[in-house]
């Protein structure tokens, strides 16, 4: 990896785990739902300028029906998942749960894709699942009155549907732009919640904060961070574009301590070390030791 691609990574790393901060500054004004909706719009308004130059409009009206699946699973319902969480749950803590992605994306290309399980693989995902068990059993409260524990479902189940995301992508959109894949799904996305968003629209206008947070969440978190990740790929690869997995927690929990006062406890590290531990031996990222893998004679 050049040291310009390591530069783009970091950043990538930054903006998406502020998304957790914006999501958590805006949810409470906007609700779940009207900031999802926010979210796509302005990614949507920032993306398809760039999609129309490029031509690649063709793209996009061919491949539409894939593409809407995309955008309903990779957009609409974990970005509603993820700023419901924020209404309850740090953005720390989010962002942990979301780095056990890779492990359900793991999972459902084995299970549909037929991708080879290695000894190394099947060892980090048992190791993966268990630190979100973990977490999750730690964190997630379903007493009356308590909302975290939906939470905690709400974000697994946005992790379970970026992991479906992945192994759809790549059985029915190999081969199609990606910036026509990232622009469709964001306009799908932006249609699917045009009408909850207006009935669940909030009664008194949100402050220029929660707007402030909410444009920032879509035009760099979704529209920008979008084009980064792609070029990324293109440059040094997907399985190493992939490790922005790791970085995004800690950014997440920097920008949360400095800007929201959030703490990090104890159980939170432990939790995220056992995660990312499982998740980088299934991704590959950290390499088993030689005999591990070694089937015997």
């Amino acid at each position: 990896m050049k040291r310009a691609d390591g530069i783009e990574l970091t950043g990538l790393a930054a903006i998406w785990g502020a998304s957790f901060l914006f999501m958590r500054m805006g949810a409470a004004e906007f609700g779940p739902i009207a900031l999802a909706a926010v979210r796509v719009w302005g990614a949507t308004l920032f993306l398809l300028p760039l999609l129309l130059l490029r031509g690649q409009g063709g793209a996009l009206r061919t491949h539409w029906r894939p593409i809407f699946i995309v955008g309903l699973t990779n957009s609409a319902l974990p970005f509603l998942c993820f700023s419901y969480a924020a209404l309850s749950i740090t953005a720390g803590l989010s962002s942990i749960f979301n780095a056990a992605t890779p492990l359900f994306g793991a999972l459902i290309a084995w299970g549909w894709l037929r991708d080879k399980l290695t000894p190394a693989r099947t060892l980090g995902l048992a190791i993966g699942f268990l630190g979100v068990l973990w977490l999750a059993w730690d964190k997630a409260s379903f007493k009356p009155g308590a909302s975290s524990g939906w939470a905690v479902l709400a974000c697994l189940a946005a992790t379970l549907l970026y992991g479906f995301s992945g192994s759809f992508t790549k059985r029915f959109l190999t081969g199609v732009p990606p910036l026509a894949v990232a622009t469709g799904s964001q306009l799908s996305s932006a249609l699917v919640l045009a009408v909850p968003a207006l009935v669940w629209w909030p009664a008194a206008m949100p402050s220029a904060t929660a707007w402030s947070a909410a444009a920032l969440l879509a035009v760099g978190c979704t529209g920008i961070a979008y084009i980064l990740f792609f070029r990324l790929i293109a440059h040094i690869g997907p399985a190493n574009a992939l490790s922005v997995t790791f970085l995004i927690p800690v950014f997440a929990v920097l920008w949360g301590w400095l800007f929201l006062h959030e703490g990090l406890t104890p159980q939170m590290l432990l939790g995220c070390a056992v995660i990312l531990l499982g998740t980088s031996l299934t991704t590959g990222v950290l390499k088993p030791p030689a005999w591990f893998s070694r089937h015997p004679a």
